[in-house]
């Protein structure tokens, strides 16, 4: 065996060998390895101190199962100095580089390397000029000034100029790549040479890291005397009278002036441009002043928009875009006549309440063309923080107004439309009520002076026609509620439904589809068909989706079609075709032809509806079953029911008796859907009537009111929608409180002419009124005939 450093003897081949993800070892360098691969922590299982083994370094270091091809061919013969376990658990090898190595060949894998090769032969190390370059290296390392030389005996560069050139590229923290080709260079000169580049390549670098860190503090030096100097030029321009020429607080001052800001405004701006003059741009604070000063000179404080005042113009531009509507249209009129009239009036707040749909939020754009305002939409729902309406203080980083200033912002006069969407879904959160931060802007006696969180200042929005919309009424607070002029929006007559598709549904789906002007005619019986056959509903959404459904159809045939221009024709015959199956039918009959249904009318945000009261009755002991998700007011309505029942049975042809030997069950379907309210009192009554007395509802009489225990029929709300539900449902007869009959002229004209109302004050009349005259068992008047009818007693009007 040849010997290597320090009596090291090279092992006979095959001998183990260890491959290193990263880094070079050096002949003469001692380093402590983490083992963590299974054929290496094999290999260290094996070794004793004292034994020598190959150390060979990975081409790429991510390779984590390294094949021969994965190795440099030179490396290191390397002495087992200690073996042991680190604190985290894995095994700990330390060795020590003792000369270098050629492999030759592995000819083993499992369970470690096994390889042969040899003494990789260096070039003579005594020679005249391996010393000079030694001494050379050894100056440049000094100069290099990176402590390196202490690290190392000044002797060695004279006594193994080799060995010092490895140990000097082992501290200088270089590469795998580069230590590689300090260690692959055999001879020694050439050994040292590559070593002096890289030191001098070291020492290039940190100059350049020195001349960049001198630059920079220049730089900050030179800024620093810039600040100073704008400061002196500030004082300069002070003293000449010349401040407001060419600098930021003299732009500021401009715009200030062309805002035309009230007095107390000016004030504000005029002390905080005197802050910003005595801040440096560098400053935080100095940004923060900026913001603010543009947010007021950006603000329209005095500039109006030139609205129109021609009321049949208005008129006939809101006719235009909406078809019905009249109650809104009439009081934006109202509105505009005022203006008119007197000149100036306060902003008006609207409130259109109705189901989806129906229009209400395209009727602030429409109210914004026709006046000639600005129009500004700000989305309320889901809105929980109270600072989105009143903004952040200006004490936050990053605060701003909140979205009332933004959207004044936006429409640049102080007389806009500004349509409070979705103002229902407001929600509570954490931070405050944003319904509360709401009552100071919809109050027209409030608003002239409010104030936003960030500027501070109070700004006039008494000028702003507000417009909100609302599905449901009843979650907002009663403070807010009476802040708005509330504008119902019931929905729409099947008349006007099939209006508002041949007048702005069909036409702007065509354009959409890409049908050419003219190629296809509709009959008003085939819209009339899929508003009654395929929609119910009170707005037009799903009519749209009809329409939709329809002309994606007719596209494709105009796209099959070999004349350029096709001539289409759509009948009601021709709608199962292109839009399937038919999905509403008039099931009331059906739902009523047997004794204890009866029809209902209820609202619901979405609009109103109808619903089925149903009840049965089973042999028992008088109990009573109520299901259906049922609310406790309604509850309570069916209990006051039967105990009318029971207490009038002789009246009603009801067998008391009987009623102690059997179970009744009342249940109103939709069970999934929470229902409650006393409005279903009547139905309840006349539902258990019906069934106790075996006499059919009328199938086509629908009712609503509230029933006392005495069986008095008190009022209750939203009898327009109510109404408009049961026709649509196809409905003839309606049964309404005596006390309603007023809010049935709110009712549209087409709907009052296709109904028949009956009017109640008590039980009786609705009983004499809903039920047929004899028991279902005896019946022999078809169903729906004048002999059936119920008659005396209540008051009838068509």
């Amino acid at each position: 065996m040849t010997t290597l450093r320090d009596g090291a003897r090279v092992p006979s081949s095959p001998f183990p060998v260890l491959p290193l993800r990263n880094g070079v070892l050096f002949p003469g360098a001692v380093i402590a390895l983490p083992i963590g691969r299974e054929r290496s922590v094999s290999l260290v299982r094996t070794l004793s101190k004292g034994d020598v083994i190959g150390v060979l370094t990975q081409k790429d270091r991510n390779v984590g199962d390294p094949s021969e091809a994965d190795l440099y061919r030179l490396g290191t013969f390397a002495r087992v100095v200690e073996t042991g376990r680190l604190p985290s658990g894995d095994m700990k090898l330390v060795i020590e580089g003792v000369g270098r190595m050629r492999l030759d060949r592995i000819v083993r894998r499992d369970p470690f390397w096994l390889a042969e090769g040899e003494v990789a032969a260096e070039g003579s190390e005594s020679s005249e000029e391996a010393k000079l370059f030694a001494r050379a290296l050894f100056d440049q390392v000094r100069e290099l000034g990176r402590g390196i030389e202490n690290s190392i005996d000044p002797s060695l560069a004279e006594e193994e100029p080799g060995l010092f050139a490895d140990r000097v590229s082992a501290l200088l923290g270089l590469t795998s790549d580069k230590d590689m080709r300090v260690l692959e260079a055999l001879d020694v000169v050439e050994r040292l040479r590559i070593v002096a580049g890289f030191v001098i390549e070291q020492k290039s670098l940190s100059e350049v890291k020195r001349k960049i860190e001198q630059d920079v503090r220049r730089e900050i030096g030179n800024h620093q005397r810039e600040a100073i100097l704008r400061e002196q030029l500030r004082a300069i321009k002070k003293e000449l009278g010349d401040e407001s020429e060419g600098d930021e607080t003299g732009k500021l001052r401009e715009r200030l002036d062309k805002a035309n800001v009230p007095d107390e405004v000016r004030v504000v701006a005029d002390r905080e441009l005197k802050r910003l003059e005595a801040l440096s741009p560098q400053q935080a604070e100095y940004n923060v002043i900026r913001t603010y000063l543009d947010w007021i000179a950006e603000l329209p404080w005095s500039e109006r928009a030139d609205a129109k005042d021609d009321i049949d113009a208005v008129g006939k531009k809101l006719d235009e875009d909406h078809y019905g509507l009249g109650d809104v249209k009439r009081r934006i009129l109202e509105h505009i006549a005022v203006l008119k009239l007197k000149g100036t009036a306060k902003g008006s707040i609207l409130c259109l309440a109705g189901p989806p749909g129906v229009g209400k939020t395209s009727i602030g754009q429409s109210i914004a063309d026709a006046t000639g305002r600005p129009f500004v939409r700000i989305a309320l729902g889901g809105v929980r923080d109270e600072a989105e309406i009143r903004g952040h203080r200006r004490t936050y980083v990053a605060a701003l107004p909140g979205r009332i200033v933004h959207g004044m912002k936006k429409a640049k006069v102080k007389n806009p439309v500004v349509l409070l969407d979705e103002i229902d879904k407001l929600a509570v959160g954490w931070a405050g009520n944003p319904e509360a931060a709401l009552l100071e802007v919809l109050d027209p006696e409030q608003n002239k002076t409010f104030q936003d969180h960030y500027l501070e200042l109070p700004f006039d929005l008494s000028e702003v026609l507000f417009v909100c919309t609302a599905n449901d009424l009843g979650t907002l607070s009663a403070p807010l509620r009476d802040r708005l002029e509330i504008i119902e929006v019931p929905g729409y007559t099947p008349d006007e439904k099939a209006q508002i598709a041949r007048r702005h549904l069909l036409p702007k789906q065509l354009a959409a589809h890409g049908i050419p002007e003219g190629t296809l005619t509709i009959t008003d019986d085939a819209l009339r068909a899929i508003v009654r056959d395929y929609t119910r509903e009170a707005g037009v959404r799903q009519l749209e989706r009809e329409i939709k459904k329809l002309c994606r159809a007719l596209s494709l045939e105009v796209a099959r079609a070999k004349d350029e221009k096709p001539n289409l024709h759509v009948e009601e015959g021709d709608l199962g075709k292109y839009l399937g199956k038919v999905k509403f039918f008039a099931e009331v009959a059906e739902r009523t032809a047997s004794p204890g249904v009866a029809t209902g009318m209820a609202w619901t945000p979405v609009g109103g509806d109808i619903l089925f009261i149903e009840t049965s009755r089973m042999p028992g002991r008088g109990r009573v079953e109520i299901t259906g998700q049922l609310g406790d007011v309604m509850k309570e309505s069916a209990k006051a029911a039967l105990s009318y029942v029971k207490s009038h049975a002789a009246e009603l042809g009801v067998d008391a008796a009987k009623l102690e030997e059997e179970d009744l069950h009342i249940h109103v379907p939709a069970g999934a859907v929470p229902k409650d309210g006393p409005s279903a009192g009547v139905t309840m009554f006349t539902a258990l009537t019906s069934l106790l007395s075996s006499r059919r509802v009328r199938s086509d009489t629908a009712m609503t009111g509230e029933c006392t225990l005495r069986g008095r029929v008190l009022p209750v709300g939203g009898i327009k929608s109510k109404v408009m539900a049961a026709h649509r449902a196809g409905i003839k007869r309606v049964i309404l409180p005596q006390k309603n009959a007023r809010d049935v002229e709110e009712v549209p004209e087409e709907v009052r002419s296709a109904l028949t109302f009956v009017f109640a004050e008590d039980m009786s009349q609705v009983i004499h009124a809903a039920l047929e005259e004899r028991p279902a068992e005896e019946e022999t008047v078809p169903l729906g005939s004048d002999e059936a009818s119920a008659g005396g007693g209540a008051q009838a009007v068509h």
